[in-house]
């Protein structure tokens, strides 16, 4: 068990969740209490899970900590993806966050198959 903070997929999602925390402050006020929360709440569990997947002692609690990360992401992704067919001003933005969180799962994967061979 290590200090989560040096996690590479933990840096990235923090990382990540600083970007959603942005790019939510500039939609409309009529969405902080739909999409900008719920996003962030997704954001924030990504991370979180990740931490505390680590900090967990047995190899199955880790796992399903890592593996509800990964659902997490999925969640944020559909959010991106709604956000960006209603708010084109960060239609951009939203598309390269989208994108920056596939290649976190895809890390977050290959962690998840090393901790299940060798932790």
């Amino acid at each position: 068990m290590s200090d989560f903070r040096d996690l590479e997929v933990w840096k990235e999602a923090h990382a990540l969740t600083l970007e959603i925390y942005k790019v939510t402050n500039k939609l409309p006020k009529s969405e902080q209490f739909v999409l900008i929360s719920q996003i962030r709440r997704a954001a924030i569990s990504v991370e979180s899970n990740i931490a505390e997947g680590e900090g967990r002692y047995g190899k199955a609690d880790r796992l399903r900590f890592f593996v509800d990360s990964r659902a997490s992401i999925k969640e944020v992704q559909t959010q991106l993806l709604i956000i960006k067919d209603l708010y084109k001003t960060v239609s951009e933005e939203t598309l390269g966050l989208f994108d920056r969180y596939e290649i976190l799962i895809k890390k977050l994967n290959s962690l998840i198959n090393y901790r299940r061979k060798y932790n």
